[in-house]
């Protein structure tokens, strides 16, 4: 990746980090070759301190990295964008992003596939996708098996509120198959875009 570092002056170009999941602009940061180096070596998105003159990777005391998922140069090789995946709140000042926006998916299943992570991530009993969680793979395939069925059924029938309640079923059911198998909707939304071409 070919970048005009020697546009400014002090040798440092624009870096926007952008949620790769909820599309939400994170920050802005600055990098020299160097940082984009460390970035692109280690995974973890690191700047170059203007104030302190050093190279730091975001998180590296906090924890909150931001893994990297994809680097773009703009059309003028000069400004960076950078989609990653933050682990944990991403301003110092304790917020989602650094412009005290909530970081929030604008697209609900992005929204349900993170609850249903979470609910992997940390269970609660009295949660029906934990207990799915907790009876393993074999069990989520055949709940995910029986509610394609009863979808279905209810495709031949009338009743579109029946047939909407049963689709949503499957829909849920097949998300935590996903999680279970540790593949993100995005994973399957590009195939069905590489497809689509």
């Amino acid at each position: 990746m070919k970048l005009d570092f020697e546009k400014y002056a002090d040798g440092l170009i624009p870096t926007i980090v952008q949620d790769a999941r909820t599309e939400k602009v994170l920050m802005l940061g600055f990098m020299n070759r160097k940082a984009l180096k460390r970035t692109q070596k280690r995974g973890k998105v690191t700047f170059y301190s203007r104030t302190r003159q050093k190279l730091w990777t975001k998180g590296e005391t906090s924890g909150n990295y931001l893994e990297v998922k994809e680097i773009i140069p703009d059309c003028d090789r000069d400004t960076l964008l950078i989609k990653a995946f933050p682990k944990g709140k991403v301003c110092h000042k304790g917020t989602d992003t650094c412009f005290r926006e909530k970081n929030k998916p604008e697209n609900f299943l992005i929204e349900l596939e993170q609850i249903i992570e979470y609910r992997k991530e940390k269970p609660i009993k009295s949660s029906h996708t934990s207990r799915l969680f907790e009876r393993g793979m074999n069990q989520i395939a055949k709940k995910v098996g029986e509610e394609a069925v009863e979808l279905v059924i209810e495709a031949k029938d009338d009743d579109d509120e029946l047939f909407k309640a049963e689709a949503s079923d499957l829909l849920y059911h097949f998300m935590v198959m996903l999680v279970e198998r540790g593949i993100k909707l995005d994973e399957v939304f590009d195939v069905l875009r590489k497809r689509r071409r």
